[in-house]
């Protein structure tokens, strides 16, 4: 599935390049930000859970629909950083269990884009892949570290084909560079069943706020 999700990618950048030299209204683009990522939901929790800062990045197409460019169609493809970080306390306070989980996704939002002046309004839904988890944790006991652990997560038990939705306002300049804010909600919980991290993140779901900073490049 991995191998499909990039032969995706490459075909929608390959695509795009040809449409670009050839088509009136269709704009290749490049665009990267951070993410401010958590979990949403069910959970079991909700105090152990903190956002996370992340970054994503990637190709978007945007193929105009009206001719005045009030509305185009823009998929993208997006490698986007999610995850939350974690602070766990027992005894007390005097074991302290804190660590950073992060999902290495592949995203591709297929969004209607509306544009008056320089603003712009974009919604759709968005299709993600899980490329891996990492999870690097560090315990303490009265203030000393004890132990710190890094690694890969196995992903049997979590749900790596995810369906959301996404959905953002921003400036689009007359030559193309782009400031947008979007937000990325999911309907797929993460886990698949409760063996994954004890069963706390049985109903749980991404949720993650990007800012971006974009360009596409004038069509011929």
């Amino acid at each position: 599935m991995k191998k499909t999700v990039c032969a995706l990618a490459f075909a929608l950048a390959a695509v795009a390049v040809t449409s670009t030299a050839r088509a009136q209204g269709v704009r290749l683009g490049i665009k990267g930000g951070a993410n401010l990522s958590n979990l949403s939901g069910d959970l079991t929790n909700d105090d152990g859970y903190d956002n996370k800062v992340g970054f994503h990045g990637g190709l978007m197409l945007n193929v105009g629909l009206l001719d005045d460019g009030f509305l185009s169609l823009q998929p993208e493809v997006l490698f986007s950083q999610k995850g939350f970080d974690y602070n766990d306390s027992y005894a007390f306070g005097v074991y302290k269990n804190t660590g950073s989980v992060t999902y290495n996704y592949i995203d591709v939002p297929v969004l209607l884009k509306l544009k008056a002046g320089g603003l712009f309004f974009e919604a759709g839904p968005q299709y993600s892949y899980l490329l891996k988890v990492k999870d690097e944790s560090t315990q303490t006991l009265n203030g000393n570290v004890i132990a710190r652990g890094s690694g890969e997560a196995d992903l049997d038990n979590v749900n790596r084909n995810e369906i959301g939705y996404a959905a953002g306002l921003g400036f689009q300049s007359d030559i193309g560079v782009l400031l947008g804010l979007r937000y990325n909600g999911s309907f797929t919980d993460f886990a698949k069943n409760n063996s994954y991290r004890n069963g706390e993140l049985s109903n749980a779901r991404n949720s993650v706020f990007q800012l971006s900073l974009g360009y596409l490049i004038p069509s011929k």
